[in-house]
């Protein structure tokens, strides 16, 4: 599983010319998975996200969640993630889970993130052609890879 997230000053996701998904202060959740992926991974990564200290305290310094923030997540799914860019210059999807693995894994996923948080998530919807927009604070931009933990 790989996620890219950015704590943002808002974001959304649009459909077909409407906002179906939109957040203040937070962070946007890019995620994708393999076939490899368990829930094992799922509740790292999520347990990871929610964790982050990437927020500022009082004094300036990043030592905050977005838990102890009251901050949102947008979670979006995007199986590019797990593009492969070893040959040629065509990136290859091989390994990107396919969607009846997938979806289980990312409305599990989703879940676990709104228990963490306290709160439902926002997203995106699974396989649509989705516009993102968001505001980066910082910027600060994370990748995170359930299968690289050390």
């Amino acid at each position: 599983m790989r996620v890219v997230l950015q704590r943002v000053i808002e974001s959304s996701v649009t459909i077909d010319g409407k906002i179906v998904g939109k957040i203040g202060r937070g962070m946007m959740v890019l995620c994708g998975f393999e076939d490899a992926d368990t829930d094992e991974d799922l509740e790292w990564t999520a347990k990871k996200i929610l964790g982050l200290r990437i927020f500022d305290d009082e004094n300036g310094v990043m030592n905050l969640s977005v838990c102890d923030t009251d901050g949102e997540l947008l979670v979006v799914s995007q199986f590019t993630l797990m593009a492969s860019t070893k040959k040629g210059n065509r990136p290859s999807y091989i390994m990107a889970a396919k969607p009846e693995i997938s979806v289980p894994l990312y409305e599990k996923f989703k879940a676990m993130l709104s228990e963490g948080l306290g709160r439902p998530v926002q997203c995106g919807h699974f396989g649509a052609d989705m516009k993102v927009a968001l505001i980066n604070d910082g910027p600060v931009t994370i990748c995170i890879d359930s299968k690289n933990k050390i």
